[in-house]
């Protein structure tokens, strides 16, 4: 007896893409509802009016649309029926910077989350990222959001309340001592932590506790902190992303 192929409709954002051949390609695409999914998109290359009709504005990366697939158990690509692009996102490639820290987050987003995993919250922050990345004059703010919400909804959220070694109160001073590998801050230096400034910490604070950052916070600042938080995802992963270096230099 044969079974129907489940279907797949949710909102999704592409990540990568490959192009498999003339007419085809193979896309990575996190999506709202489904996590993020891998899929083959045939005839998305195509003129014809049919491919046309049903990959409407085409798949590019750092963009949203509503996706349409069905999925065989038999094999790990998701069969891409339909592409509806809704969310061009023109900006993210009309300037650089803005176009580096566009392509780390989608390569960020990549490398932290598993195959077939939702997570809504981390979709509406990539989602919102892209939205209001129209000027690098909020670019750095926001990529400091995203990396922070990334972390915090896969479960990596540094501590930053207490010694992360003894559970002790922090000895507050002009910097902290900052542990990758137990994955906060604690009161002695070793040879595996960081220093980081009182700001820094002050400014991280504020995104735990869901606060906007306060306009007394300068440039540096959250240069700073983007500079910890990818450096702790390196840790993290055990590797650096080829986008990494648009954030550490």
């Amino acid at each position: 007896m044969m079974y129907p192929m489940p279907r797949i409709k949710d909102q999704a954002i592409c990540l990568r893409l490959i192009d498999w051949s003339e007419t085809s390609q193979i896309v990575e695409l996190f999506t709202r509802e489904h996590g993020k999914v891998r899929g083959m998109a045939k005839g998305s290359k195509r003129f014809s009016p049919s491919s046309i009709a049903r990959f409407s504005g085409g798949i590019e990366l750092m963009t949203g649309g509503q996706l349409l697939a069905t999925h065989k158990t038999s094999s790990d690509l998701l069969n891409i029926t339909e592409w509806d692009l809704q969310q061009p996102w023109w900006h993210m490639r009309q300037n650089l910077r803005v176009y580096e820290l566009g392509m780390y987050a989608i390569d960020l987003t990549a490398a932290l989350l598993a195959e077939h995993d939702p997570h809504p919250k981390s979709f509406d922050a990539l989602e919102y990222f892209f939205q209001q990345a129209s000027t690098t004059q909020r670019l750095e703010p926001l990529l400091l959001i995203l990396q922070w919400k990334l972390l915090a909804d896969v479960g990596y959220q540094p501590q930053l309340e207490h010694d992360v070694h003894t559970g002790e109160a922090l000895v507050d001073g002009a910097t902290y001592q900052f542990d990758p590998l137990a994955g906060g801050l604690c009161n002695q230096s070793n040879t595996s932590t960081w220093g980081v400034r009182k700001q820094t910490v002050l400014l991280l604070r504020q995104l735990a506790d869901g606060e906007s950052i306060a306009q007394s916070i300068t440039s540096e600042g959250v240069d700073r902190g983007n500079k910890l938080l990818c450096s702790y995802i390196r840790s993290i992963l055990d590797k650096q992303l080829a986008t990494m270096t648009y954030i550490l230099g």
